[in-house]
């Protein structure tokens, strides 16, 4: 039976680093290609920290930062290109358009994208939406797969 859906709590910065680096691990050995994950969560929630961690499981050793002020911050590891976008100050989504948005999305690209809102009518659909909220000390993440790519990614993560 397909998941569509997944919960989990983590319990420190280190955990939400360990999910995207499985996370990386399901896309090198599972997918195969590229996919879009759309970031919901409030300043702090570990957006950003999740996507560290799926960018280093690829194999990147270097900073990985917000892109809060340059929109995307673009990673090559190997064949596969990750791309991290921060929406948060976008103020028009028609300024994508400008940026030629459309460029980045393709089938080695890996896009996980915060404020994926304010993007709307210009950004693909997502395969997976990753919602992180605090509680306590802890961080809940509810992800959502929206198609057969971001179901393949909840089977390999529920296994583990």
């Amino acid at each position: 039976m397909a998941v569509n859906s997944l919960h989990l709590r983590l319990i420190d910065e280190q955990a939400t680093v360990a999910l995207g680096n499985t996370f990386a691990e399901a896309v090198m050995n599972q997918l195969k290609c590229g996919f879009v994950a759309y970031l919901y969560g409030d300043l702090g929630a570990g957006k950003t920290t999740l996507t560290r961690g799926f960018v280093q499981g690829l194999g990147h050793s270097g900073k990985v930062k917000s892109p809060t002020y340059t929109l995307v911050e673009p990673y090559e590891i190997g064949k596969w290109h990750a791309y991290h976008f921060d929406l948060y100050r976008l103020s028009d989504p028609e300024e994508l358009e400008f940026m030629g948005i459309r460029d980045y999305f393709d089938e080695k690209a890996c896009c996980f994208v915060e404020w994926p809102d304010r993007g709307k009518g210009v950004l693909p659909n997502a395969d997976i939406s990753i919602s992180l909220q605090y509680c306590d000390e802890q961080r809940e993440v509810e992800l959502t797969a929206h198609t057969s790519k971001g179901r393949t990614l909840l089977a390999v993560l529920g296994e583990r």
